[in-house]
């Protein structure tokens, strides 16, 4: 695994440590304010997913491999409603912040 404060894209470090952190103010601040994000394909209203999937299911994103400068990840991701899955996830970083991600099962 790698540890979170040595993951290489700043935004990237930032918003696995606000999903680990049950933070959604904090998530928040990770994105554009025009973010959006896909899951296994489809698009998703992004902050009822991250409410659904990440803050009210106690998220959390253990990175086990990253690519592309710190912008693809495979992590095994857990929740409460879920549990255990291995993901991947790719982040478009626009201004230091996330402006698109996309996850699913890898």
């Amino acid at each position: 695994m790698i540890p979170t404060d040595q993951l290489t894209d700043p935004a990237v470090r930032a918003f696995v440590t606000a999903v680990n952190s049950n933070d959604p103010s904090t998530f928040r601040g990770t994105l554009t304010p025009d973010a959006t994000m896909s899951d296994d394909g489809s698009d998703e209203d992004l902050d009822q997913w991250a409410e659904k999937e990440i803050f009210s299911a106690n998220g959390k994103m253990e990175v086990e491999s990253e690519a592309d400068d710190g912008h693809s990840l495979i992590a095994n991701f857990h929740n409460d409603t879920w549990g255990d899955m291995r993901t991947k996830w790719r982040f478009t970083v626009d201004g230091g912040q996330v402006a698109r991600f996309d996850t699913g099962q890898a």
